[in-house]
């Protein structure tokens, strides 16, 4: 069984005569001590179905779904007080401003005793001794003074580091990181990059890693969820997935990078910006700049199909690379 089973996860703002879906019938897994990658642009629902899993969506924001399970325990059946302690003590989040996710008015061993208080207990002199042993294992140097730093006291990479202490005090079984590396200098990143691989192994816990970055997941995802407009377009290992996009906007994204530009002396982007509440399009929610359009994308939208590899795209690319059963077709 997934550690991590979600199917047909929806986020819905606004009213209920006039909904929004930010997220729409959204379905991967995540297993035991895997690296999975949630790629796309701003504003496609990467940042939203993650605070869903979390129990964080406010009113008037709704969540529903088929399945959003747990270690096969399902999360929206849960009790306020019971999810509580699964998302404290089992899911962990590391969000993506860390300048602004420290409480500014507590020290920083304060708001780390604070976590193992609440979800593990213990001795004051026990929770101080696990804040300083939390502090060093994110290789954060002096970590006995560092306790007594406040937020604004320290750069962002140290921020960061500070978050992912926080975020594994209670030994996670699934630390999700959404966009852990925005506002930090390219150097930083690579080390908190580095640092998050490192913890995923010796902490064998599994990792969902959130950016707009494909570069960034492209060695260290085993799998990878492709995300447009709230919907999840293609679902594959990430070897196949560079080696052979099968949606055109996962195309895009990677020719879009550097890294996969073959040789082309400008790199390609794709024309437009995701739809939002008032411009969503009637079919395929990426025809109005998708560059191999054809008139059925225009009148139904595709479903999610595939097996292990899937594809929400009526014409997929690289289509030798996929193999349907006789039912999808």
């Amino acid at each position: 069984m997934a550690l991590l089973e979600i199917r047909d996860l929806s986020v819905e703002f606004g009213t209920k005569e006039r909904p929004f879906k930010a997220v729409n019938r959204v379905s991967y897994t995540v297993d035991r001590g895997e690296v999975v990658g949630i790629v796309g642009e701003s504003g496609s629902g990467k940042s939203v179905s993650s605070l869903a899993i979390m129990g964080l969506i406010d009113p008037p924001g709704r969540v529903s779904a088929e399945a959003l399970c747990f270690n096969e325990v399902d999360l929206l059946s849960l009790s306020d007080s019971a999810r509580r302690h699964v998302v404290g003590d089992e899911i962990a989040m590391i969000f993506q401003d860390p300048m602004t996710s420290l409480n500014p008015c507590f020290t920083v061993g304060y708001q780390i005793m604070e976590t193992l208080k609440v979800h593990q207990g213990g001795s004051r002199r026990e929770r101080k001794a696990r804040a300083l042993e939390l502090l060093e294992k994110v290789g954060i140097p002096d970590a006995k003074s560092r306790l007594n730093l406040y937020p604004h006291q320290l750069s962002g990479g140290m921020s960061q580091r500070i978050m992912i202490a926080i975020a594994i005090a209670c030994n996670p079984k699934l630390l999700i990181a959404d966009e852990p590396t925005t506002a930090l200098d390219v150097t930083i990143q690579g080390q908190i990059m580095e640092l998050l691989l490192e913890l995923q192994q010796t902490e064998n816990m599994a990792l969902m890693l959130i950016t707009h970055d494909l570069a960034l997941v492209a060695e260290a995802a085993e799998k990878i969820v492709v995300m447009y407009a709230g919907e999840v377009v293609e679902v594959g290992d990430a070897e196949t997935i560079f080696a052979s996009p099968l949606h055109p906007y996962t195309e895009a994204l990677l020719k879009a990078l550097p890294e996969f530009s073959k040789g082309r002396a400008r790199l390609e982007a794709l024309p437009g910006v995701v739809p939002g509440e008032y411009d969503r399009p009637k079919g395929c929610l990426l025809n109005p700049r998708c560059p191999y359009k054809q008139p059925l994308c225009v009148e139904n939208p595709p479903e999610l199909r595939g097996g292990e590899r899937q594809v929400k795209c009526h014409f997929p690319l690289n289509i030798t690379s996929l193999i349907f059963e006789e039912d999808q077709l």
